[in-house]
Order: structure tokens, then C-alpha cells, then sequence
């Protein structure tokens, strides 16, 4: 497993990834905006279970809270190398917990 971490400062975003070992998005977070806000915390196995058990229905409003993993292999993104940084389990698992709260919480709020 890798963790990373990739910012965008002109789009104020930061992005939190856990990779496999071939180095496919097991998980991501993503943190928006100055106040780094929390618009994605999406697992790929909740992705594949909800597919498995609901269809493309239960996939759409998993995205709808969640938000969407990246797709394909990191070696196929287009990134620039020197922004990505390599984080720890412990770190990236801060970051999760925190993301997965708020999302929980604004879903309660807003449905």
C-alpha cells in the first residue's frame, strides 16, 4: 500500500489517495476549498458492493455522498510529479475519518 497526497493551489484542492500495491485507488479524500472542506471520501469496495447489491441506483447515490474514486492505474494519470508527496497510514487514516464524519453528517443535515 501507498498513501499520497496531491494539492492543486490554484483550485484550493487537496488530495488524500490510498494506492494498492500496482498502484490502483483503493480510497480517496478530497478537501475543497480554502476551509479544505471535505466533497469526497469514497472507497472502492463500497463502490463495487453497492454495484454488486443495488445497481447502478445504489452506485449513483453512494457518488452523491461519497463522491467518485479515481479511475485507472496512477501510472496512467497525468499529474505533475514533484506536487504528489508520500504520506503516512496514520496520517491518510486522520484524514479519512474526519472526511467520512462530515460527509455523514452533512448527508443527515441536507436529506
Amino acid at each position: 500500500m501507498r498513501w499520497i497526497r496531491d494539492h492543486y493551489p490554484d483550485e484550493h484542492i487537496w488530495l488524500f489517495i490510498e494506492l494498492d500495491a500496482q498502484g490502483w485507488p483503493n480510497r480517496q479524500v478530497n478537501l475543497d476549498g480554502l476551509d479544505g472542506l471535505p466533497s469526497t471520501a469514497a472507497a472502492l469496495d463500497e463502490v463495487m458492493y453497492a454495484r454488486d447489491h443495488g445497481g447502478i441506483a445504489a452506485v449513483q447515490a453512494y457518488e452523491r455522498k461519497y463522491g467518485v474514486v479515481a479511475e485507472g492505474s496512477s501510472a496512467d494519470w497525468e499529474f505533475e510529479e514533484a506536487s504528489i508527496a508520500d504520506i503516512s497510514a496514520d496520517e491518510f487514516e486522520r484524514v479519512w475519518t474526519a472526511a467520512r464524519y462530515v460527509l455523514e453528517h452533512r448527508q443527515r443535515r441536507t436529506g
